[in-house]
């Protein structure tokens, strides 16, 4: 594979890196991509900059918020994937 400046593997590595799981923390995902806010608070989590954000995981928050982790996942993954 070529890993020269710009090559696949970098590609590869960047959209790895911008990948969200439901063990990261509301802080991280709005370290990835500001724009993901709007998903979050659509999920009913509009306390974006509270200590919470960068304590708990997605799955804690959906939990407190009644919402389903896996659909969250899922459009925040799809918009980062459509941001690049």
């Amino acid at each position: 594979m070529d890993a020269g400046p710009g090559g696949s593997e970098r590609r590869v590595k960047n959209s790895m890196e911008n990948t969200v799981n439901k063990s990261m923390s509301i802080g991280e995902v709005l370290n990835i991509h500001r724009g993901t806010a709007r998903i979050l608070t659509s999920f009913g989590m509009h306390c974006l900059g509270c200590p919470h954000s960068i304590m708990e995981s997605l799955e804690d928050a959906c939990a407190v918020h009644g919402t389903n982790v896996d659909e969250l996942v899922h459009q925040l993954n799809e918009f980062l994937a459509e941001a690049e």
